[in-house]
């Protein structure tokens, strides 16, 4: 089956070149399971505090360690500070691309209130995922605040904006282990 040549609409099937393969299922059903989703929203903005103290201890150590720094070298030292503005960008999305993209699929905050991130189809997150995942959370809280609270209540999975951008969706991770453990 070619994309430049004519349909015809026997083979046309409901995916786009998937060659007739049915639409893949979403591997975590709201209704089906709702226990997987029950209480994530409130624990992911707890887990959110978590990690913002976590990102902001090692920018803080760093400016005390810059002004010592500059005291012992009479002010030479005081010169690194300009590298604490890009270290908060870098810094944070480093973290959440090692930690959402890691074994736990979860960061610090996340694995504190037992979520955790994976895509629609099941599988653990990965490094760009989880850069991915912090930037679009950032420029969409920056623009959209209290949008991107409403839209996961309006749906079951309780979603965020850059959740459903991305294709991720955060579960309770006990619920989750003990339904893989169980099935397999």
């Amino acid at each position: 089956m070619s994309d430049t040549g004519p349909r015809n609409d026997s083979q046309q099937g409901d995916t786009w070149r998937s060659n007739g393969a049915p639409p893949r299922a979403y591997a975590f059903d709201p209704y089906a399971q709702p226990d997987l989703f029950q209480g994530v929203l409130a624990r992911r903005m707890v887990a959110f505090l978590i990690d913002a103290v976590v990102i902001t201890i090692p920018i803080i150590l760093a400016c005390v360690f810059i002004a010592v720094f500059g005291v012992v070298t009479f002010g030479l030292g005081w010169g690194l500070f300009w590298l604490i503005s890009p270290a908060t960008v870098i810094w944070p999305i480093v973290y959440y691309g090692m930690s959402l993209g890691g074994p736990h699929s979860a960061t610090w905050g996340m694995r504190m209130m037992d979520v955790q991130m994976r895509t629609f189809s099941g599988q653990p997150g990965y490094f760009v995922l989880g850069c991915a995942h912090a930037v679009l959370f950032w420029a969409s809280v920056s623009l959209l605040t209290p949008l991107v609270l409403i839209v996961a209540l309006l749906n079951d999975r309780r979603q965020l904006l850059h959740d459903l951008v991305l294709g991720t969706v955060v579960v309770n991770a006990s619920v989750a282990r003990a339904k893989v453990s169980y099935a397999g």
